[in-house]
């Protein structure tokens, strides 16, 4: 970072991410559409299950979701099957939503050490990154605070991170709500700390959304009262993946969501890119669902007034 950067402007960059992204769910919903070329989907449309297909079926998604959704969220391992194109056409893509001034999420979903995964700031964050985004998602299992180092570095470049706290797989309940014997959070879940962790960091953001948010499943259910996680109290975006295909309904983001304040941006993907390839009817179900969305959470929020 620039040494003569001065205090207020680091601020200002460190809470970038959130205020831009506050902004475009204010303007637009909370709709994120996912960007997942399936390789039926890609079958369904009449393309090629190669990375050509792939940067075809992103560019109409894009196209009908511009001006309808606050955020895209890219899947990398729909791109990363097809080896060097296929990273080579999701940079293409991201290009190209950047050119649309739209706010692009990258789900790759990485953790590790903090020695090695301080690269994917030169990926994704730093100027001349050459998968450029406006976040990313990320897996704390090696110890929330390895992540440290990557969440700094979006942080001062303006950007933002999604932690996976609660995610929608029944399998993750075992660990995600397990307490911890140990440490800062004794007799806490692992769910809860990881929460703790992401909220420090948008403390400064306030009175607007932090940068550092977490990933939680709209078809978690009961999981939430397993957790100790206290919602009303998180500042950070939510990224919350589950509705539509997966199983998730309006009722339940209700009740996953009960006590926040609009902070949560709810991913769709495989329920709006069944009506492709035309783009009028993806645009259509993408307002749709967007409507639907929508009108759950403002009763969420209202509920609390």
């Amino acid at each position: 970072m620039d040494e003569t950067i001065s205090r207020e402007e680091l601020e200002a960059r460190r809470t970038d991410f959130g205020l831009r992204l506050g902004n475009s769910m204010k303007k637009l919903g909370s709709l994120c559409v996912g960007i997942d070329p399936h390789r039926k989907l890609l079958t369904d449309w009449g393309y090629d299950v190669d990375a050509t297909g792939a940067e075809l079926f992103s560019m109409r998604m894009l196209q009908a979701a511009a001006g309808r959704a606050a955020a895209v969220k890219f899947q990398t391992s729909m791109f990363e099957r097809y080896g060097a194109k296929g990273f080579a056409a999701l940079e293409r893509v991201l290009y190209a939503a950047r050119q649309m001034d739209m706010i692009t999420i990258v789900d790759c979903m990485h953790g590790g050490l903090s020695t090695t995964i301080s690269a994917l700031s030169d990926a994704y964050f730093k100027p001349g990154a050459p998968l450029g985004a406006d976040a990313i998602t990320m897996l704390p299992y090696y110890g929330a605070r390895s992540l440290s180092g990557v969440i700094d570095d979006a942080l001062d470049n303006g950007r933002g991170v999604f932690i996976a706290s609660l995610t929608s797989n029944e399998e993750g309940v075992s660990l995600q709500t397990a307490v911890r014997q140990t440490g800062e959070y004794a007799g806490k879940t692992v769910a809860y700390g990881i929460t703790d962790m992401a909220q420090r960091y948008n403390e400064l953001a306030r009175p607007h959304m932090g940068s550092v948010g977490l990933i939680i499943g709209a078809t978690i259910g009961n999981w939430m009262s397993d957790s100790d996680i206290d919602l009303d109290k998180f500042t950070g975006p939510i990224l919350s993946p589950g509705f539509g295909y997966q199983g998730a309904t309006v009722e339940d983001l209700k009740k996953v969501f009960r006590g926040t304040k609009g902070n949560v941006l709810v991913t769709v993907s495989r329920e709006i890119a069944r009506h492709g390839p035309s783009i009028e009817s993806l645009a259509q179900a993408t307002e749709s669902i967007a409507l639907d969305v929508r009108r759950a959470l403002m009763e969420v929020s209202l509920e609390d007034i």
